[in-house]
């Protein structure tokens, strides 16, 4: 955590928490370092759905080629907060209300689920054109990851492609441009590159065989992001020069990539505090504001979620102060479920109530997917961090893979 976030973390009045905190300096210099480290036909959208939040988003939009939207209502936040970024609308299930809305916003790529939506396309373009790209589930196996898009409800076998040619045949307004093949999700840099270069392979062939110059796959997102030990972030700069060598025998192929997750993880903070700590069966649990219906993604990914404890030294009570020391921790939100675990046991070397917990990696994919309404807690506030101008920075400097984590704030972890 920089000082600027700790600083506004710390001076939060109680009656704030939890809230989110979003550092936007740090969101900038990381989409920076990304784009730098990919080849110029790497084109870089933001897929919105990972964490729409208006600041958020205009602060990416300087730096990402556009966006990627899977709704129409996410077609509208976007469209009002970045009106001249382009967008992709893709996703399963596009409603005839939705493709019109898409038409009429002048989407600058439809991605195409099923010959059957490709008719409707067809059917509600009017005399409009659009481009679009096929989206294809390949039957690759991807391993051991944390999402398996291929073999669900995405996209079509290959099978099916031809099918969509004959109806692009006889639809001039629409204009494939090439592919979409987003086929796993959690991968670190070396798989991802190796499954890039089998999509663009069998494009190849495909397009090939067909006569068909194709200009542009779109090989979606899905880059690890690794809960378990923050600093280890993605290696964009080994992923760029893999994705320079694939490209180099492929001139005229632009490759578009839609990360989310691993944009936005980072700058984001779930700020909570202790209510009670408290002992069951020999286990120690604290019991924080809030819980998983604002920050759902452990849940979501069975995980623990990372934290830092703030130190509040003020006990205004007359009785002692409950507290944990040099003990594991289960860290529990509000709700009327044992299932409502943030972190558990967790060493610490002291939590008390009244202390903040501030979790990190908490910027993509935790307020937006969780269950607000549940048990009616109030929200949580929304903070962001942004420099005064003027302010001097010191550039990341991008950590080699095995190398030592920087010095920095300890995060406290499960115990082995």
């Amino acid at each position: 955590m920089r000082p600027a976030t700790y600083d506004l973390v710390a001076g939060l009045p109680d009656d704030d928490l939890p809230a989110y905190v979003y550092d936007l300096p740090d969101l900038r210099e990381h989409v920076r370092t990304i784009r730098a480290a990919l080849p110029e036909r790497v084109e870089l959208l933001y897929a919105a759905k990972a964490n729409s939040d208006p600041r958020i988003l205009g602060t990416l939009a300087e730096h990402v080629h556009g966006f990627e939207v899977a709704s129409g209502g996410e077609l509208d936040h976007v469209r009002t907060l970045v009106p001249a970024a382009p967008i992709a609308f893709g996703g399963p299930g596009k409603t005839p209300g939705e493709l019109i809305r898409a038409l009429d916003a002048g989407v600058e790529r439809l991605h195409i689920e099923s010959e059957h939506e490709l008719r409707l396309l067809s059917s509600l373009l009017g005399d409009r054109t659009v481009d679009v790209l096929l989206r294809v589930n390949l039957p690759v196996d991807v391993g051991q990851v944390a999402l398996a898009m291929g073999g669900g409800p995405f996209g079509m076998d290959p099978v099916q492609l031809d099918r969509c040619l004959a109806v692009l045949a006889d639809a001039p307004g629409i204009r494939l441009r090439g592919l979409h093949v987003h086929l796993a999700s959690g991968l670190q840099a070396r798989p991802q590159l190796a499954l890039v270069d089998r999509i663009l392979t069998w494009a190849d062939t495909w397009a090939g065989d067909r006569g068909i110059d194709l200009s542009e796959v779109n090989v979606g997102g899905g880059m690890g992001v690794d809960y378990t030990h923050p600093p280890r972030v993605f290696d964009w700069p080994a992923f760029g020069a893999g994705l320079g060598r694939i490209l180099a025998d492929r001139p005229r192929l632009t490759l578009r990539i839609e990360p989310g997750r691993s944009v936005t993880a980072y700058c984001g903070w779930y700020v909570t505090q202790v209510l009670d700590i408290k002992f069951s069966r020999g286990h120690a649990f604290a019991v924080l504001r809030g819980g998983t219906h604002h920050l759902r993604t452990p849940a979501a990914k069975q995980h623990d979620q990372p934290f830092e404890v703030i130190p509040d030294d003020v006990w205004p009570r007359s009785w002692e102060r409950p507290e944990a020391r040099d003990e594991p921790v289960t860290l529990v939100g509000q709700l009327c479920t044992p299932k409502d675990v943030l972190a558990g046991r967790i060493m610490v070397e002291r939590l008390r109530v009244g202390d903040r917990v501030a979790f990190a990696m908490a910027g993509a994919y935790a307020w937006n997917i969780s269950h607000h309404s549940f048990l009616m807690h109030p929200h949580p506030t929304f903070h962001h961090v942004e420099e005064a101008p003027g302010t001097p920075r010191t550039p990341r400097t991008p950590r080699t893979p095995g190398a030592p984590a920087p010095a920095e704030r300890t995060y406290a972890h499960r115990r082995s």
